[in-house]
């Protein structure tokens, strides 16, 4: 097999070129697209240029899109102790600008996470929001971390006086949510909260991003405790918009176990809705309903009715919720069939060709309702969310635990969500992780129904306000709240388990650390001029693609991604090589293994007892091998060098 050189070329729009070109390959010449070729074969299917066509489109918005498919020049370094049970866990918290750990994620975490669910900028006039810059944005989010050092970085205030007021959020929402999708499985969803002041822009964006298809609802949450604002019109409700990556292959979230608190609940458990109808548009029949039918009242008199649908032949006694007399009552009918055979039984549940059991009964209006309780086989699901939290409880309850944050999202509507993704045992991602609400949300989940959620939490190292509760508690970034949220979450659990019998087992309570920083590649200059010493010069930096000062263990990360390998992979050093540091690496989700050796020199013996599979990898530095070896070992597996 041919040696190859180990180095940071994955483009974010390679998977998308692949994908065309096994469709289309005709169109394709050198790696190449040719436009005049693909025109011919997409044929009618494509739009005329001069015609107008729906859509989306503001200042920025190419530029966005071309920001979402540049690669990224980062990296990601472990921070060995800053996390919990580092060596067993797979949850990650990672603190860095999100696009670009995204972008570093795509290539090992591509169609592997169930459930997306973020809390961006809602585009307030106090909020703070993502301003990319469109030519080196890594380069610009260091800067600004090396400017404000351990202060954290200050987001810029997008006020309406900017001119773009919606063309810049929707600008830095954009390549995000463009990279989110390609990390979602075929059946994953992803869930965005936002308010009145984009949800309109963002619903269209997302049509065009997901596709109109693929919209599965928007929840209205009901904020029950948000009811002290000075507006003229008190609002205490926000959105989430919910969207597959394939709606066909979304499923359904049953219902859940009956032992688990209502809070948490996909509910209702039961639906009513009234079987007369309002006229002679339903052929119209009589229904006797005999003594003791059940009403919804305790006790009163239905009047006779004979000019408004349902019609009583006579008043109707009823008392400790149960009628006292018969009564004949005359309407158009749905359930017929169903609603008689439950007065034939007795009045006992009674169940519909759906598997709902079925009761029905009189209202004070005379009409008549059919109540059905849903079996577990259906969807408990509504679109307005309410007893999930608020955010001044969850405000209150992190304030005990020296926690301070003004808005946190409540832990009981993330835990909502995660159930309707059925996420029990996939991977779930908060990528505006804030303080974290997803983290708690995922640990306390999986105690509750065994679940083996694992989480991906992204947040920027963004300064919390100086006259704030956080700054004031010592909190300088958002960042150090989530770390501190965690690590509290884990020892309240590890507490509440301690000394009782172990139901869940291998349950990860840890979490790993990562920040983004620059690459251990070096990033190659390009040279026009005619200068042949500083050409010569530019070389000789190039004897060696690593940086100066590169350590084993960042290089080893970025290795891990460059091959595809989750940063949860296992990682061992082999005992058996005595005169070299040898390195396994394993993952579930990798059919193969990565070895790596970043010895300045590999010695023969080591060459020699290497056990290799021709689909394994071996990562080596070029400089460490003779040619010899690199001969030997190209015949035996994958051999890259750096």
């Amino acid at each position: 097999m041919p040696i190859s050189k180990l180095r940071p070329s994955f483009t974010l729009n390679e998977d998308r070129l692949k994908e065309l070109q096994a469709v289309v390959p005709e169109a394709f010449a050198d790696g190449r697209i040719n436009w005049d070729t693909l025109r011919e074969a997409l044929g009618e299917t494509l739009e005329d240029e001069d015609k107008e066509h729906f859509g989306l489109f503001w200042p920025g918005k190419r530029e966005a899109r071309r920001l979402a498919a540049l690669p990224s020049k980062g990296t990601l370094i472990p921070q060995l102790g800053a996390g919990m049970d580092e060596d067993s866990t797979h949850n990650l918290f990672i603190e860095g600008d999100n696009l670009e750990v995204l972008k570093l994620l795509k290539k090992t975490y591509a169609d592997r996470v169930k459930v997306i669910y973020i809390d961006p900028p809602y585009n307030s006039s106090k909020d703070f929001v993502y301003e990319d810059n469109f030519t080196e944005p890594l380069e610009e989010y260091l800067r600004k971390l090396g400017e404000i050092n351990d202060e954290g970085i200050v987001l810029t205030t997008n006020t309406k006086a900017s001119g773009r007021f919606h063309s810049i959020w929707l600008s830095s929402i954009l390549p995000r949510l463009v990279i989110a999708r390609s990390l979602l499985t075929d059946d994953g969803v992803i869930f965005i909260s936002i308010d009145d002041r984009e949800i309109h822009h963002l619903r269209t964006l997302l049509n065009e991003l997901f596709g109109e298809e693929n919209f599965l609802a928007s929840f209205v949450w009901v904020n029950e405790g948000n009811i002290d604002n000075q507006s003229k019109i008190k609002t205490n409700h926000e959105y989430i918009l919910a969207y597959a990556k394939n709606a066909e292959k979304f499923i359904a979230p049953p219902v859940i176990d009956p032992n688990i608190p209502l809070t948490s609940k996909l509910y209702k458990d039961a639906i009513e809705n009234t079987i007369v109808k309002n006229g002679p548009k339903n052929p119209v029949s009589d229904v006797i309903l005999p003594i003791g039918f059940p009403a919804s009242f305790k006790e009163g008199v239905i009047e006779p009715k004979k000019d408004f649908w349902p019609r009583l032949n006579k008043k109707v006694t009823v008392k400790d919720f149960k009628t006292q007399n018969e009564v004949i009552v005359s309407s158009g009918w749905s359930s017929k069939d169903i609603f008689e055979q439950f007065i034939n039984s007795g009045f006992k549940p009674v169940e519909d060709t759906k598997g709902q059991k079925a009761t029905f009964f009189l209202t004070d209006t005379g009409a008549i309702y059919n109540r059905k309780d849903r079996p577990d086989s259906q969807s408990h699901v509504l679109t307005i969310l309410k007893g999930m939290g608020t955010v001044q409880a969850t405000a209150s309850a992190l304030a005990e635990s020296g926690i301070f944050f003004d808005y946190p999202k409540p832990t009981e509507l993330i835990s909502y969500l995660l159930k309707v993704g059925n996420s029990k045992d996939s991977i779930v991602m908060d990528f505006y992780a804030g303080t974290c609400p997803l983290a708690q949300a995922t640990y306390e989940l999986n105690q509750e129904d065994n679940g083996n959620r694992k989480y991906i939490c992204i947040q920027i190292p963004e300064a919390t306000e100086s006259d704030s509760s956080a700054r004031k508690a010592g909190f300088k970034t958002i960042t150090e709240i989530g770390k501190k949220r965690i690590r509290s979450v884990i020892k309240k659990l590890k507490a509440e388990k301690k000394g009782k019998l172990n139901l869940v087992p291998n349950e990860d309570l840890g979490f790993k650390v990562y920040t983004l920083d620059r690459s251990n590649f070096r990033d190659w200059e390009l040279y026009e001029g005619k200068d042949s010493t500083k050409l010569e010069t530019l070389f000789g930096r190039f004897e060696t693609p690593l940086v100066e000062g590169w350590q084993p263990e960042n290089l080893l990360t970025e290795i891990l991604l460059l091959q595809g390998f989750p940063l949860d992979s296992r990682v061992a050093s082999l005992p058996e090589f005595k005169a070299n540091t040898v390195q396994q690496i394993t993952s579930e989700f990798v059919g193969h293994h990565l070895y790596i050796c970043l010895d300045k020199k590999v010695k023969a013996e080591t060459v020699a007892k290497l056990s290799l599979r021709a689909e394994d990898i071996l990562v080596c530095l070029d400089s460490a091998l003779s040619d010899e070896a690199k001969v030997n070992l190209a015949d035996r597996c994958n051999l890259k060098v750096i």
